[in-house]
């Protein structure tokens, strides 16, 4: 039976618990336990978001329509009533012989102080939460993270600086490289970062927002304590749009809020979206290659960037994950594959385990783009003399395509453009997109993270960002340096390496894959505006600059050249 405060029988709830920080300060918690005394491994997550409003009223479009599709989330063993935006279910851990702790970080919520998203003070504070966490009287002393999103990029932050009582980790969709993952994929700015994100998710919960329209579901008073001023707001938390904008490459801002993936020894399973490139996908595939943790896995799922973590078949997984690493059940995932990949088809998909990332017995293979729009995928083969293909960058693109496949194609794995690209402007951006098409000429989508509709991959590169960082670039997946700008010589020729994120698609005989090049956002069939992913901030993308006629150099001593990452059947 509920208890009075709406929590279930068997759950022991303490609501904004104070959690004492190195510097004198402090932030807010709940606390959701098992009413049985003893002592329990604890789930911590700290976010922006607001620990207390129920994800029903702050996001109840995307709940509602969440529970008309896959209503176990409701049914099986929960009531969703305790979910929290990206932080778990308690109805789902607590009965399970686990602790969670919901935490919100410093100045948003119910914890007073100064905002500074991803910064090290904020990855400080989290250290101190694990720490409190591991040492309460109900801890058995071991801490697992979890999370989605923010609540995954933070995990690989402060797990690089070793907290003692940190035992496991599940980063689920989180971005790892503050720069390239999160505010300038390709060096292109995000209209994310300093608008959308900034304004409708973290300024309406910031700490002392009386104008907040969230409640707290326990209480019903507002969720971000007593109310400040506007002035006192603003003087409350980092200008992080203009940081974004007016922090173009690479740098100190974005060094210290990127973490050393190599001192990372927990164990670790991250999670990764295929449909969610830009935000949701890269940070978990470097963070599991790069990782220094000798038990580390990497699963990766497709649609809805939150709904796989919630549905029964993740939290099992997560569940199995933790009571192997955290109470030392054993249950076997210790002899799970290092990869468990989900292979996708046009009208389904199915689960596959690897060895490794890339896959070890990929076939790289090159296939040339020509000037009669074709992707040669058979001979890899780029015209004999130089040709070349213009477009305008701002309402043009140019789409490569193979012939009909004579037989099933499958790409699982990282993908790169190489393209020899020369504009009638100082610089240009190149949007390109991973295509497939069936046999009638219609287009294969996938629900994405945050699109209904997606490609099979997407890349984008900024041309005065060509410079690659040598030491870690690698055939398959250019790294940027982005520390400097260099800007084009109209007419002039130039080299550009792009990374087209990683994928997986199996294209069945008959099917044609396709490569499209634009100097803007990719758009699906039948879209009828801008996503939250694009990027054509005009300040960042002035027409002036961006908008020229962008031209392709194909063949001859420009083999421009699309390298798929190519799976053989199992022999």
């Amino acid at each position: 039976m509920p208890s009075v405060d709406g929590v279930p029988a068997g759950i022991r709830f303490e609501h904004d618990i104070q959690i004492p920080l190195r510097d004198g300060a402090s932030v807010r918690a709940d606390v959701f336990r098992p009413d049985e005394p003893g002592r329990y491994p604890v789930l911590v997550a700290q976010g922006p978001y607001g620990k207390d409003p129920w994800i029903g009223a702050a996001y109840a479009a995307e709940w509602a329509d969440f529970v008309q599709r896959r209503p176990e989330v409701v049914e099986d063993g929960s009531s969703g009533r305790l979910i929290a935006w990206e932080f778990v279910d308690p109805e789902r851990w607590v009965p399970h012989g686990y602790v969670v702790v919901t935490v919100d970080v410093r100045g948003q919520g119910k914890s007073p102080g100064y905002y500074d998203p991803y910064s090290p003070r904020e990855t400080n504070d989290y250290v101190d939460v694990i720490e409190w966490a591991g040492t309460q009287q109900w801890s058995s002393g071991r801490v697992g993270l979890i999370g989605v999103s923010y609540l995954a990029a933070n995990q690989w932050q402060v797990a690089a600086l070793r907290p003692p009582h940190l035992a496991a980790m599940i980063p689920w969709e989180g971005s790892c490289d503050l720069y390239r993952d999160t505010s300038h994929p390709g060096g292109i700015l995000s209209n994310r970062y300093p608008a959308m994100w900034w304004i409708n998710q973290i300024m309406v919960n910031q700490h002392g927002n009386g104008d907040t329209p969230y409640h707290d579901r326990f209480s019903d008073e507002p969720t971000t304590g007593p109310a400040l001023s506007p002035a006192q707001l603003d003087l409350n938390r980092a200008p992080i749009a203009s940081s974004a904008l007016f922090r173009p490459l690479d740098g100190p801002y974005y060094w210290e809020r990127t973490p050393d993936l190599g001192r990372i020894e927990v164990p670790l399973l991250s999670a990764a979206n295929w449909g969610g490139a830009g935000l949701h996908l890269r940070g978990n595939i470097e963070g599991f290659v790069r990782a220094g943790s000798r038990h580390k896995w990497l699963f990766t799922h497709s649609g809805v960037h939150f709904h796989d973590f919630y549905l029964s078949y993740g939290v099992e997984l997560q569940r199995r994950f933790f009571d192997h690493f955290l109470r030392g059940v054993d249950n076997g995932w210790d002899a799970e594959a290092p990869v468990q990949l989900l292979i996708r088809r046009p009208e389904s998909s199915e689960r596959r385990a690897e060895a490794a990332w890339p896959i070890p017995r990929t076939v790289w293979t090159a296939a040339a783009l020509t000037a009669d729009h074709r992707l040669d995928l058979e001979s890899g083969s780029a015209d004999a003399h130089p040709r070349r293909v213009s477009f305008d960058a701002l309402t043009e693109s140019l789409t490569f395509m193979t012939s009909p496949l004579g037989s099933d194609v499958e790409i699982t794995g990282p993908v790169a453009l190489v393209l020899w690209v020369s504009s009638t402007t100082s610089d240009a951006d190149l949007f390109v997109a991973l295509r497939a098409f069936d046999g009638d000429g219609t287009e294969v989508t996938f629900e994405g993270a945050h699109h209904m509709q997606v490609p099979i991959g997407l890349g984008w590169l900024r041309a005065s960002h060509r410079k690659l960082d040598e030491e870690r670039s690698l055939p398959y997946r250019p790294f940027h340096a982005h520390d400097e700008m260099q800007p084009l010589v109209p007419g002039e020729v130039y080299r550009l390496d792009i990374e087209i994120q990683p994928t997986s698609f199996v294209a069945p005989a008959g099917y044609r894959l396709a490569l499209t090049v634009a100097g803007t956002d990719y758009r699906p069939p039948g879209a009828d505006g801008p996503g939250p992913l694009d990027h054509d901030d005009p300040t960042d993308r002035p027409p002036s600059t961006y908008g020229g006629t962008t031209t392709l150099h194909l063949g001859g001593e420009y083999p421009s050249h699309l390298l798929l990452p190519v799976i053989p059947e199992r022999s």
